[in-house]
């Protein structure tokens, strides 16, 4: 009995002992899985740790400059997450959301520091465009006094830099800042044409149907600036060589076209999808956005399109380089009245040119002499003489008349006698040399005056605006000549090239 109490109780102890052994072998495995997990835990929150500090050190040195390069360039890459798989939803997201704010932050401040430059820029743009103004009068009051070709060129120039001054006053949202009355559209385009460097090669076809197409008073000047941007763009990229073309004509639905061309180096996808954008007219251009140094023509182009309604596009050229194509609307056109007389310099429209040449000379009149082609340059002769000029000597050729009519024919030379009665022998005068002309009006026969009434009057021949200018030019040239001192060499005269408008 004792036997079986003590056998019991060892059976007892060992399997006390034995569960006691388990229960220690589960903890001491379940302690070794919990350090596990708790190590591997370490080891992943270190590793999300670090992929964080890795994204947050990709976000300040690389993510926030190429958000920031990429508002000036459309076309930079901006960087994403460095490891996606790494980084919570809630991180990713707010690290976005950094990139986010901070592209917002850098354009609202990139808006003030515009608008405060184009401040700035405006209101130094109207002070130099007020002095510019009162050199010009000056210089005007100088051609008056003085004949000096000098002035001319200075003169030419002031213009240059009042335009430049100008498309920076409207590119900063100023005012033009002049105010015309309805003005002749091809005078106009004359007037866009006078403020570019490199006029000379400017060749303006008039082909309007109706001559005295005008444009109303408030968008004349606008028009000006705009033309003479692109036509000093178009006359910067190409060959000095070269014509730039410009024609003007009337569209179909009541408007007006103006087309320029040139023969230049053209332009590649990229720089003519930007013109495109320019000259559609958006709402804002900042000015860090223009280039250094900034490129304003199409930008000054397009706030004028955007505030006044007409339009422009620009393509490739037949010629090799570029056109653009300024349409002018209906409503900013009228007709001007007819006491308001053109300009001598404005080129007719080719149909008139045309109509004129078909109709021929009327029946019974007699047929009309054979114009000869004018020279490029005329000779001194061919300016008008106004009534306050005196006689020269008896051996100084007189000018003859530079209309497209026939030189009237030489007659006899006076000589001085005792009395108005007196004459002189009739002597043949110089071959290819002009003779004096009687100062008395000869009085013509009854039968030749009422011939001359019954005759119908032949329409007067028109000139090129080039041999127009050149006549001017010429006129000019002889004044200086004759009132030049022997002494006094003539002025070297600049060359056309070294203008001061080289791009736009």
């Amino acid at each position: 009995m004792v036997a079986w109490i003590v056998a019991l109780i060892a059976v007892t102890v060992a399997t006390w002992s034995t569960a006691r052994m388990y229960q220690a072998r589960r903890d001491a495995y379940g302690a070794s899985a919990r350090a596990e997990l708790i190590e591997r835990q370490a080891r992943a929150a270190e590793a999300r740790t670090t992929a964080l500090t890795e994204e947050i050190r990709q976000l300040a040195r690389k993510r926030i400059p190429a958000a920031a390069t990429a508002l000036s360039h459309r076309t930079a890459p901006v960087p994403g997450l460095r490891e996606a798989a790494g980084i919570e939803g809630d991180a990713a997201h707010l690290l976005t959301e950094a990139v986010q704010a901070v592209r917002t932050a850098v354009l609202e401040e990139r808006g003030r520091v515009d608008a405060a430059a184009r401040s700035a820029m405006r209101g130094t743009s109207a002070k130099i465009q007020s002095l510019l103004n009162q050199s010009q009068h000056l210089l005007q009051e100088l051609q008056h006094e003085y004949d000096d070709p000098r002035i001319l060129q200075l003169d030419f120039r002031n213009e240059l830099a009042l335009r430049r001054t100008q498309a920076t006053a409207v590119l900063c949202d100023a005012w033009p800042g002049l105010a015309r009355q309805n003005s002749s559209l091809v005078e106009v385009v004359l007037g866009a044409q006078s403020r570019v460097a490199g006029y000379e090669r400017i060749k303006v076809a008039n082909h309007l149907r109706q001559e005295r197409l005008a444009l109303v008073a408030r968008a004349a000047e606008p028009l000006a600036i705009a033309l003479a941007e692109l036509l000093a763009n178009a006359t910067a990229y190409s060959h000095p060589d070269t014509e730039v073309p410009v024609t003007v004509q009337q569209s179909a639905g009541r408007g007006a076209l103006i087309l320029v061309d040139d023969a230049g180096i053209g332009m590649d996808d990229d720089a003519l999808k930007r013109a495109r954008a320019l000259l559609a007219g958006p709402s804002e251009v900042l000015l860090t956005e223009l280039g250094d140094p900034p490129q304003t023509g199409f930008a000054v182009v397009g706030r004028l399109i955007a505030r006044y309604g007409f339009s422009c596009h620009i393509e490739s050229s037949p010629y090799g380089g570029m056109r653009t194509m300024l349409r002018i609307p209906a409503h900013l056109l009228t007709v001007m009245d007819d006491d308001r007389t053109l300009s001598v310099l404005a080129p007719k429209p080719v149909q008139a040119r045309g109509d004129g040449a078909a109709a021929g000379p009327a029946p019974g009149a007699p047929a009309a002499p054979l114009a000869s082609p004018a020279p490029a340059t005329p000779p001194l002769a061919t300016a008008l003489p106004t009534p306050s000029e005196p006689a020269g000597p008896a051996g100084s050729a007189a000018p003859v008349p530079a209309g497209p009519g026939p030189v009237p024919e030489p007659g006899p030379v006076p000589e001085p006698g005792p009395g108005p009665a007196s004459t002189a022998e009739e002597a043949p005068p110089a071959a290819g040399l002009p003779t004096r002309r009687r100062r008395s009006p000869r009085t013509a026969s009854p039968e030749a005056s009422t011939a001359r009434q019954q005759a119908p009057e032949e329409p007067p021949l028109l000139r090129t605006p080039e041999q127009a200018g050149a006549a001017w030019a010429a006129l000019q040239e002889g004044t200086l000549s004759g009132r030049r001192a022997p002494e006094r060499p003539a002025p070297p005269a600049s060359p056309s090239d070294d203008q001061g408008d080289d791009e736009t």
